[in-house]
C-alpha cells in the first residue's frame, strides 16, 4: 500500500472518530473487563460479558481470550450453578499492572 492510501486510510479513522488499539491494548481491555466483572459478581465473569465491555467482535476476542487462557493468565472456573465463568489468575493480575504501567508511560 502506498503511503499515499495509508494516510488516507488513517485520516478517515480518525475522522470516524475510530483509533484502532494495538494488541496489548486490547489484552489489557479483558484483563481489566475480567478482572472487574469477577470482582463485581464474586464467581468470575461470562465470556460474552467480557467481549461486550472490551468492545470486540468475535473472532478477535476468541484470538486474544484464547491466547490469554492458554498462557495461564485467565482461568476457566465451572459452576454446576452459575455455569462456566473465568477469573484472572496471579500471572493475569501481574500482567495487567504491568500493561497499566505501560500504558500510564505512553500517555
Amino acid at each position: 500500500m502506498g503511503e499515499g492510501k495509508r494516510m488516507e486510510k488513517e485520516d478517515k479513522k480518525m475522522r470516524n472518530g475510530m483509533n484502532p488499539r494495538s494488541r496489548w491494548e486490547v489484552i489489557l481491555d479483558i484483563l481489566k473487563v475480567t478482572s472487574g466483572e469477577g470482582s463485581r459478581t464474586g464467581s468470575g465473569a461470562k465470556k460474552t460479558r467480557i467481549m461486550q465491555k472490551a468492545y470486540l467482535d468475535w473472532r478477535n476476542f476468541q484470538r486474544h481470550f484464547g491466547y490469554l487462557l492458554e498462557r495461564g493468565f485467565i482461568e476457566k472456573i465451572e459452576d454446576p450453578v452459575e455455569g462456566t465463568s473465568y477469573k484472572l489468575t496471579e500471572s493475569g493480575e501481574d500482567l495487567m499492572m504491568r500493561l497499566k504501567g505501560v500504558e500510564a508511560m505512553l500517555r
